[in-house]
């Protein structure tokens, strides 16, 4: 995702130019999150303090669906729970959305 000016909205909300040293999570979403999200992954960059609320709501941001959407999801960061969301960030890892499921 970049501006029209081709800098890249940075997960704490400012904008940096894009550098292919910048650091960036991917994030992955499943099922009504990828719905909403209209794909299935992407990649976001981070800068030092930037947390999973913080991703969340970039996320969010200009897509109300996809904002409605993540106020229900439980987060995975590599695999595991994300119990805090204000949980730092860490360039390289992976953020799993995940809506709730229906059934057992």
């Amino acid at each position: 995702m970049t501006t029209p000016s081709g800098n890249v909205p940075a997960v704490d909300g400012t904008v940096a130019e894009a550098d292919p040293g910048t650091g960036s999570v991917t994030v992955r979403f499943f099922a009504a999150a990828a719905a909403a999200a209209q794909t299935d992954e992407e990649s976001w960059p981070v800068s030092d303090g930037a947390t999973v609320d913080t991703l969340v709501a970039r996320l969010g941001a200009g897509r109300r669906e996809l904002a409605r959407v993540l106020a229900r999801c439980s987060y995975l960061c590599d695999g595991i729970a994300v119990r805090d969301t204000g949980k730092r960030l860490i360039p390289g890892c992976t953020i799993d959305v995940l809506p709730p499921f229906a059934g057992g």
